[in-house]
């Protein structure tokens, strides 16, 4: 589960394994879109303090980032394809090429997110050309972005020699498609374009091969009713992104394990709470979480003190939140989950 800590918006990520079920110990993860900008020192902070909430697995991006964020100084890296489809600028792999095997070393695998729908609603270059829309319903963007697919898949790292595919020492998962893809446009769009998020997973695992031990995962939605969409044997995970408190409960996760629905809104917005109220959250959110029997990660740590800018989801490492989510994190790695993810940790 992808979580932060704020009502009324909150994002999480739920795990559902679709093709195996066998009990066994729950993990926490945690995010950081910026990844590939930390510097060597600051990317030990923040391993070092995951490796000791026995945090499993970080989600990163591929999306470019051209300053500092979140307060935390970043060295500045280019979109994978920055100016032209097709046209790649490895940058932001070969940053993680690094992040990985510090990550490796720490105990923690990548969650690798391959695009972002902020990115597209900003104007990457697939935004550029073709909008929020078209992205989703052509035939040739959809060639193009396989071949992004394909291209970071291919990736040879720059260290290890091999291709990012066969790295299944360093990655958790690649998620196919990307972050919350489709986010905004509605449950009946995003179920009529089922279709999009399988065929990038098809491809994805294609390229993987049949015994990978890399896994293929969505990227989440605006609730757990539109995440829990696609109808897919290419996936062996569907992400679920949450923005209302309500998701969190242990009946309503246990819900979406037998996979049903009901009525969505549009995602809302809020701000932060109190201290007092947002440690309170975390426990609560979390243990309710792992009494469903599936991981979370959280929405984000980050390796510098929390500046509270916007909607201020982050916990810095140290701040007054660091303690009740390091226990919450040891706690999930007790837990009992419903899946065996333990092939595919360290």
């Amino acid at each position: 589960m992808k979580m932060k800590s704020f009502v009324p918006c909150i994002t999480t990520a739920v795990a559902l394994f679709t093709t195996f079920a066998l009990a066994a110990n729950s993990f926490a993860g945690s995010n950081l879109y910026y990844a590939a900008g930390l510097s060597s020192a600051t990317r030990g902070t923040l391993l070092d303090a995951l490796q000791g909430t026995g945090v499993k697995v970080l989600r990163v991006w591929l999306d470019g980032q051209s300053q500092s964020q979140k307060g935390t100084t970043i060295d500045p890296f280019p979109d994978l394809e920055p100016v032209t489809i097709g046209t790649y600028n490895d940058t932001v792999l070969e940053r993680l090429d690094d992040f990985m095997i510090d990550a490796q070393a720490h105990g923690i695998k990548l969650l690798i997110s391959m695009h972002s729908f902020n990115a597209l609603q900003a104007g990457d270059i697939y935004g550029q050309i073709y909008g929020t829309g078209y992205f989703y319903e052509q035939t040739t963007p959809q060639q193009q972005f396989d071949a992004r697919l394909e291209h970071v898949l291919n990736h040879v790292h720059t260290s290890l020699g091999k291709p990012w595919k066969q790295l299944s020492d360093y990655i958790f998962a690649f998620e196919a498609s990307e972050n919350e893809a489709m986010i905004g446009k509605g449950q009946q769009y995003i179920e009529d374009h089922q279709s999009w998020q399988c065929d990038r997973a098809s491809m994805t695992k294609s390229v993987l091969g049949d015994n990978s031990d890399i896994l293929v995962v969505t990227g989440g939605e605006c609730w757990m009713d539109e995440s829990v969409q696609p109808d897919c044997d290419a996936l062996d995970v569907i992400s679920i992104h949450a923005y209302g408190a309500g998701d969190f409960a242990t009946s309503s996760i246990q819900t979406y394990l037998a996979i049903s629905t009901r009525e969505n809104d549009d995602c809302p917005t809020g701000g932060a709470l109190d201290t007092n109220t947002r440690n309170s959250n975390i426990k609560t959110w979390a243990s309710q979480i792992d009494a469903a029997g599936v991981p979370w990660l959280y929405w984000q740590i980050i390796p510098n003190a929390d500046p509270h800018y916007g909607y201020d989801y982050e916990i810095g490492v140290g701040d007054a939140s660091w303690s009740p989510f390091q226990a919450a994190a040891l706690a999930a790695g007790q837990a009992t989950a419903v899946f065996d993810y333990s092939e595919y940790l360290l």
